[in-house]
């Protein structure tokens, strides 16, 4: 395994600043000790702030567009954050450098978090807004007929989620997920977590952290809104672009993620991006690889929703 020098920067820095690991911090005082800090995207032609109706009440959302227009496609994205920390203004550069690389309009969902709302809070919440999107997009601007979704990290895990869901419950017609680095089983052996968990971040620590906060019952982990790897059947989902960095526990569950994809007959691309790690999308702007996996989400993107 090798780790490039931006990447390392990166996790210096983290070292440094973290005083006190979040794991051994509660929910509210990790996300007061929030140390990254994050570059600000391209200038947008309109950026809006709005509500939806969601399962617990108003859903917030954020609509970026990049370019003047009556109506057009989008891509629905999910922060990360494990599923507890996170919220739409730590994606905002994401999401901005996606819509203009893709020249589409990118939805940021604010979606509940844990442990307030534990699971299956957030991915009903995910679902819903898509849905919304789908029956009443036009109202915003967006085409409902021509959506993808997309996240980093657990949101990625949640753009899975989303795409099972809508084909269990003949849902709204998704074109392409995207998913950055996600999460996609409780499994805490696989080869990614023994090389990575003690060295890079999310650390094993971290990782179970998350989950003991999402979960309200451990068995919770064997449903594939929790964990998408543990769905009957993986066919008739939408094509996929998977993205892994090679220095993160997650890695493995990614890939594994695409190959089932692959054997169900589904059009998925899994890129696997050495020397770097979880962060190379959100700090794109730091990582040059992570400038080259933007490239590669918005070429999927246009693709998909032309």
């Amino acid at each position: 395994m090798t780790l490039d020098s931006q990447s390392q920067a990166i996790l210096d820095y983290m070292a440094k600043m973290e005083t006190t690991p979040l794991h051994e911090l509660s929910p509210g005082e990790a996300r007061a000790n929030e140390m990254l800090v994050l570059e600000p995207g391209p200038e947008m032609f309109t950026v809006d702030d709005m509500t939806i109706p969601g399962p617990a009440g108003d859903l917030p959302i954020r609509l970026y567009q990049p370019v003047e227009e009556d109506a057009g496609p989008a891509l629905v994205w999910f922060h990360g954050g494990g599923w507890v920390l996170g919220n739409i203004d730590m994606d905002d550069g994401t999401c901005r450098r996606i819509a203009q690389r893709a020249g589409c309009r990118v939805v940021s969902v604010e979606y509940r978090l844990a442990p307030e709302a534990k699971f299956p809070a957030a991915p009903e919440d995910c679902y819903s807004a898509v849905e919304w999107l789908s029956e009443h997009g036009d109202s915003v601007g967006v085409e409902g007929h021509r959506l993808a979704v997309g996240g980093d990290s657990v949101g990625g895990t949640l753009a899975a989620a989303v795409c099972l869901m809508a084909r269990d419950r003949g849902g709204p017609a998704i074109r392409h997920q995207l998913l950055v680095c996600p999460v996609m089983d409780r499994d805490f052996s696989t080869a990614s977590y023994l090389e990575c968990g003690n060295s890079y971040r999310p650390t094993t620590h971290l990782m179970k952290w998350f989950w003991n906060h999402y979960l309200d019952d451990p068995a919770d982990a064997s449903d594939p809104r929790a964990a998408p790897l543990q769905a009957r059947h993986f066919s008739r989902l939408p094509p996929a672009t998977i993205i892994v960095a090679e220095n993160d526990v997650l890695r493995d569950e990614g890939e594994e993620y695409g190959a089932r994809l692959k054997e169900a007959g589904v059009d998925a691309t899994v890129s696997r991006y050495d020397g770097t790690i979880h962060f190379l999308v959100l700090l794109a702007d730091r990582i040059d690889k992570g400038q080259l996996a933007l490239d590669q989400l918005a070429a999927a993107l246009r693709a998909a929703l032309a």
